[in-house]
């Protein structure tokens, strides 16, 4: 016996129209998903025309899929509102007090640029020194170095053979970036450099690094951050006197 005759034996639930209803219902339940998604990741209010567009669907759908989500969402703390001609997630009106106290309380502003460069340094070359990141930004680091240990995004962790101290992510940075470890970060495999190529993307970081820092005493105000002076040149190791 094959499958067809096993579904026929089995039911109606197995015929064209039952599996083609199973799957209608399927589709219309990925798209109240996806619409509770984009409305939740959109800050501003989204027009049906832009959710159908996204959706790959007709705004008639849209229509289906929001009234689907209202009526799932009686007795929950958000629902969907139309507002200023489009659509967003609303918070029920009996949390407005809770809502208020909360959202009064200090929030920690985003990372500037400068602290933005520095922690990306640090999460993909940890550990790394300061002088390491400085040269690669072309710009002192101090500040958005402070920063970023004040705000518990990096940590130290020992020293390099020369003596600086070196940093590295912490797991409130694995925290507040959704990741579960190092190894989520943005994939660079695809690239799969070669040692050799390692070492030329290094150089053409810090060369533009010096440039960077060039024009940055040029164009610096006070205030601003100020190149740091590119360290000098370790001799290199004596060699194995045996081997000599």
């Amino acid at each position: 016996m094959n499958d067809d005759d096993q579904r026929a034996e089995a039911g109606p639930e197995f015929s064209p129209p039952a599996r083609r209803a199973a799957n209608a219902a399927a589709r219309e339940g990925a798209l109240t998903i996806t619409v509770e998604a984009l409305l939740f990741l959109s800050p501003e209010p989204v027009s049906l025309d832009d959710l159908a567009e996204a959706c790959e669907v007709g705004p008639e759908d849209i229509d289906w899929a929001i009234a689907e989500l209202r009526e799932g969402s009686e007795g929950r703390g958000i629902a969907p509102k139309q507002v200023a001609g489009g659509w967003t997630l609303a918070t029920d009106p009996i949390a407005e007090p809770a809502a208020r106290k909360l959202l009064a309380k200090p929030r920690t502003p985003p990372l500037s640029p400068a602290q933005a460069e520095t922690l990306a340094i640090v999460s993909y070359l940890q550990p790394v020194s300061r002088p390491e990141i400085a040269r690669i930004r072309g710009v002192a680091s101090d500040s958005a170095t402070a920063t970023l240990l004040e705000r518990a995004l990096i940590e130290e962790h020992g020293r390099s053979q020369f003596g600086a101290v070196l940093y590295r992510t912490t797991p409130l940075f694995l925290k507040l970036f959704g990741l579960d470890s190092l190894d989520d970060l943005p994939d660079t495999s695809q690239w799969d450099p070669t040692p050799e190529e390692q070492g030329e993307l290094r150089d053409r970081l810090l060369r533009a690094g010096e440039a960077r820092a060039g024009l940055a005493a040029v164009t610096s105000e006070p205030g601003d951050e100020q190149p740091t002076p590119e360290p000098p040149l370790m001799p290199e190791p004596a060699g194995d006197p045996a081997s000599v």
